[in-house]
């Protein structure tokens, strides 16, 4: 069923027509507190109840704590004093954050300084502080989550690498034979020596085989005759081997040994004995790490506190390593039963060193062969290690998080296995590795994706909540609504100097390390509850009701963290208002994966259509697997539109087939092309007129930019079904960077936006005050409404569209489609214009009336330029963890750096400006904004002794309202630091060599004042 205007739905006008007005200035930003106008007309049938909507307005007000950011909490082992553990866990409910997440993690501690048999992970004085940290989480309604071994990956100190528990790895010998030599010695060994501990390695099998081109570049495979191999296993005798190679060619005898891959979480040791990374692939392996949690660390009360909170179990990265092949005992009949071939024969081209594949065969292959074995390995991983590790921790009272990518996994299907998938915004390397995942959850019906986030390189005492927010506010368009920061360390450890430990620094590699280290410790944290507030909202907003989206790309492998993109989807959809997710052939067989009024799982996502390309991963090759094809047929059927992309008249089936695959591919592919609701492009730029044939249109619509959006739909649940055209919508929309590197500058365009039901009326929610106002300025053409957004880069606002009188109040008067003032709000239910300048100015209405407004004289806008500044100068103290403040003075005559005053130059901390400021009495009754110019990072402003609200500190300009006056008034501004400039003398061997950061009120300061006038 294709999708579009209803019948009783008012014709929809095109694009260009939706933008015939002008919206004159009336401008929708992210800081400025700017009313909006909801239609006078009453909700129409269908719409939510008002009550509905008023109910989740509130909450916006004031999120409930759950819905807060959290913190990775870095330990330094068991170390650690449970009466400090308390007092960290109380700053971080103080500063309004929802948890912390406990991880053994100490690269800048030098080995030898920890007793990990002393107060290792898992030993009893670990257990004991852990139970501290939630007695008092328990306490203060904040959660404490805890990673399910030392560090990453999973480990546990009882098994060795000799186990059938321990992570395994294919290890080659291989010796180059000349033709018609006799080759007779030992079977040979493995190249790459075993790690400590891995003491036994078991012969798989010997081959030999034909070297029939070198490799075409250095580090690249060489060919061999797949014709030529020959098993030499039955040749083994006693461990020696003697073969002669055939009269021609090069030839190569390799030989499959299994064994333990020897591997360490990261930057151990963390247990006594050494802990060793588990088998991810067999039940084995899951089951030693679920055993040492049930024999060693769950006592009867932390069983208790940990089923208390909404605490979750978090598993890091999946980065299995090692410089041979991955493997698991037993793979080979496990591939055959799974794969329905044997997998020997084609050991010579899936061997690796050091994550280089050695050979490959003559022809197309290989490839098929290795997709296999990383599909069976997929699935090992989830059914050993995803579900079961779910089924446990939801046994305990938790909900499961994990980052499930790293491999060649099928990342997409797994994020709807368990509850939490979890992203990073370090190792992610675009907003579509985001989407992968968010699309993984909305089709398993989860509701969070996670993110580790605001990790950088050299990022240690340097960075800046204005740049943690750049990045946040990006990937937040890319489906992330939860925040897991990076990160929290522990105040103290053996041999850390001032001010504390700190996880990466300043030990790690003897540079600055990655992340911040945030906490009391950083002059920035004096205003973190500003950030904390604003993140809780905003993620308040994007979990609500469920995800939303345009498009589901379908994709022959659901591998994530790659940074590959989807062509016309990437390059352009998305900056045009497209929104798009992810989807892989498992998830089409979920229970969600139903299509109702042409919608792919209609009460989650919604997709409106699936649009298929080639394998981008194996050179754009246009193929499926067959249960994808099935699939995707059932849903056409159903009435779903699908665009395939490319050639698809010899369509392959994904793998190495065994038997007529290709063909039903193909038949399956025929099939689906014949139906009414598929189409068939050349190229991917044609992909928007084959949606437009199918009546597919986006629920967001602008000209071509950085914007991009999440929408989200909450549904009324006093409704006895819900339905795609009975709730509240709710859309982010932020000026993303893609990419976190990339360059975006402001913008401020028309948006139009598509409501679930008919009568809707926009509003704005202010994440940073927690303001809902009505939008005063824009037009309705049926289901859609434009509104004029104004962002600047990374920055994000949240715009609902709700029944009127969202909170009750007075009637509302009509609302105006453009104007020529600086903007136009409600104040008690009447049209204001506010203006910067006198004279007169027009206001287009909604009922096509032209109303002038005169505007009195505005004095003239003024500088400051006179500050006095008082700075809090941070430096050591007695011991680690002390700091001292000094008080340091000084006039500025024009506003620069502290860097560039004598005597200033490394000072750390927080710095207090005040200026005197004289107006004469043509300010009586004047409003003004105050525009801070460049500040360093957050701020605060007290006008006349009064605190004026804080908005996004992305934004630098602050409406202080009336707050100035005729005569004397003075303004303040509070400017903390980072602690980067004093720890460059502090520790120079470490931060020495980079640059100052230039803190402090930047300026120019203006003021610029303003009327508010009835329209």
């Amino acid at each position: 069923m294709v999708t579009g205007p209803t019948p009783q739905d008012p014709p929809v006008r095109s694009s260009v027509s939706r933008r015939r007005f002008i919206t004159m200035g009336a401008v929708l930003t992210a800081g400025a507190a700017l009313p909006w106008s909801p239609a006078p007309a009453a909700a129409a049938a269908g719409t939510p109840d008002a009550a509905e909507a008023a109910g989740f307005a509130r909450s916006f007000r004031q999120p409930p704590t759950s819905y807060g950011a959290r913190f990775r909490w870095w330990w330094p082992c068991g170390n650690v004093d449970p009466d400090e553990v308390a007092k960290e866990v109380d700053a971080a409910a103080d500063a309004g954050f929802a948890g912390l997440e406990i991880a053994d993690v100490h690269h800048s501690i030098p080995k030898g300084r920890l007793d990990p048999q002393a107060h290792g992970w898992g030993t009893a004085p670990w257990v004991t502080a852990v139970t501290a940290a939630l007695r008092q989480a328990q306490r203060r309604g904040i959660t404490i989550d805890l990673t399910i071994g030392p560090s990453w990956p999973a480990a546990v100190p009882t098994v060795t690498p000799d186990d059938v528990a321990a992570s395994s790895e294919l290890a080659h010998g291989l010796v180059p034979v000349a033709a018609g030599s006799t080759y007779d010695g030992v079977v040979p060994a493995p190249v790459v020596p075993a790690k400590p501990g891995a003491t036994r390695a078991q012969l798989i099998g010997v081959h030999a085989a034909k070297v029939i081109a070198p490799p075409p570049r250095a580090g690249q495979p060489s060919t061999l005759d797949q014709a030529s191999v020959v098993d030499l296993t039955a040749s083994v005798h006693d461990g020696r081997l003697t073969w002669t190679a055939p009269a021609t060619g090069s030839w190569v005898i390799l030989s499959y040994w299994q064994r333990g891959s020897g591997q360490e979480p990261e930057a151990g040791p963390h247990t006594t004995p050494t802990a060793y990374v588990v088998d991810h692939f067999s039940a084995a392996g899951t089951a030693a790490v679920t055993d040492f949690w049930e024999q060693r660390i769950l006592t009867s009360e932390l069983r208790r506190l940990l089923a208390s909170a909404g605490n979750t179990l978090f598993e890091d990265s999946l980065e299995i390593e090692t410089d041979a092949t991955l493997w698991t005992p037993g793979f080979l009949d496990i591939f055959r039963s799974r794969m329905g071939y044997d997998l020997y024969p084609w050991l010579p081209v899936i061997i690796e060193q050091k994550e280089k594949y050695l050979y490959v065969f003559a022809g197309d292959t290989t490839n098929k062969v290795r997709d296999d074995v990383a599909q069976c390995l997929s699935d090992l991983y989830a059914e050993h290690h995803l579900l079961p590790l779910r089924s446990w921790a939801h046994d305990l009272g938790l909900e499961l998080r994990v980052q499930g990518y790293g491999l060649e996994t099928d990342s997409i299907y797994e994020a709807a296995l368990f509850d939490q998938p979890e992203s990073e915004s370090l190792g992610f390397k675009n907003l579509d590795d985001y989407r992968a995942l968010s699309g993984g959850r909305d089709m398993g019906g989860r509701s969070i994706l996670s993110c580790e986030a605001a990790a950088y390189a050299g990022g240690a005492y340097n960075t800046t909540w204005n740049k943690a927010l750049q990045t946040l506010g990006s990937i937040y368009a890319g489906g992330v609504n939860q925040a897991v920061l990076h990160g929290f360390s522990y105040a103290d450890a053996p041999g850390a100097a001032w001010p504390g430990f700190a996880a990466f620094s300043p030990y790690y590699n003897n540079a600055v390390g990655y992340g911040e280290a945030w906490g009391p410790r950083q002059p920035m944290w004096r205003h973190v509850t500003d950030v904390a507030d604003h993140l809780r909202r905003t993620q308040f907003a994007l979990r609500a009701g469920v995800n939303r989206a345009d498009l589901a790309w379908y994709r022959q492998k659901g591998w994530t963290a790659t940074g590959i993109g989807v062509g016309w989807g990437t390059s352009a959809a998305i900056g045009l208002g497209w929104s798009y997710g992810f989807i892989t052939a498992p998830l089409l067989r979920l229970d969600t994966a139903q299509v109702r009024d042409g919608r792919l799982a209609p009460d989650g996502p919604a997709y409106k259509a699936i649009i298929i390309e080639g394998d981008r991963f194996r050179g754009n090759v246009s193929s499926l697997q067959l249960e994808g094809a099935t699939e995707l047929l059932r849903l056409a059927r159903a009435g779903l539109p699908i665009v395939f992309v490319g050639d698809w008249s010899s369509a392959l089936a994904t793998g190495l087939p065994q038997g007529d695959e290709d063909a039903q591919i193909r038949d399956l592919v025929a099939q689906l092309r014949s139906l009414p609701v598929v189409r068939t492009v050349t190229v991917a730029d044609d992909i928007p007129k084959a949606l437009a044939e199918l009546g597919v249109e986006r629920a967001v619509e602008h000209d071509p930019s950085t914007l991009m959006h999440v929408q989200r739909f909450v549904a009324d649940t006093g409704a006895q079904s819900p339905s795609r055209r009975n709730g509240i919508d709710v859309f982010y929309l932020a000026n993303a960077r893609h990419a976190e590197n990339r360059k975006i500058v402001r913008v401020e365009q028309d948006v139009w936006l598509t409501a679930s039901s008919a009568g809707m009326v926009p509003y704005r929610l202010d994440t940073f005050t927690g303001e809902v106002t009505p939008i005063a300025v824009y037009e309705v053409d049926g289901r859609h409404i434009r509104i004029r957004v104004a962002l600047n880069p990374a920055e994000g606002v949240v715009v609902a569209l709700a029944p009127p009188k969202l909170l009750g109040g007075p009637t509302l008067a009509t609302p105006a489609v453009g104007t020529d003032a600086a903007s136009i709000s409600y104040v008690d239910g009447r049209l204001v214009a506010r203006a910067t300048t006198g004279g007169t100015c027009t206001t287009v209405l909604a009922d096509g009336r032209a109303v002038r407004t005169t505007v009195p004289a505005v004095p003239a806008p003024l500088a400051l330029t006179r500050w006095d500044l008082s700075l809090e100068d941070w430096q050591p103290g007695s011991s680690a963890t002390d700091t001292t403040v000094a008080t340091r003075t000084t006039v500025m005559d024009g506003l620069t750096p502290w860097t560039n005053v004598s005597g200033l130059e490394d000072v750390s901390g927080v710095g207090h400006y005040s200026a005197a400021v004289e107006l004469d009495d043509s300010w009586d009754g004047v409003g003004a904004y105050l525009d801070l110019g460049a500040v360093f990072d957050t701020f605060r402003v007290r006008v006349n002794g009064r605190d004026v609200p804080t908005r996004s500190v992305l934004s630098t300009r602050v409406d202080v309202g009336t707050a100035l006056r005729p005569g004397h008034n003075l303004v303040e501004v509070e400017a903390p630091s980072t602690l980067f400039n004093r720890l460059r003398t502090v520790n120079p061997t470490v931060f020495g060599s980079s640059s100052r950061q230039a803190y402090g009120l930047l300026g120019p300061v203006t003021i610029t004042p303003y009327r508010d006038v009835l329209v």
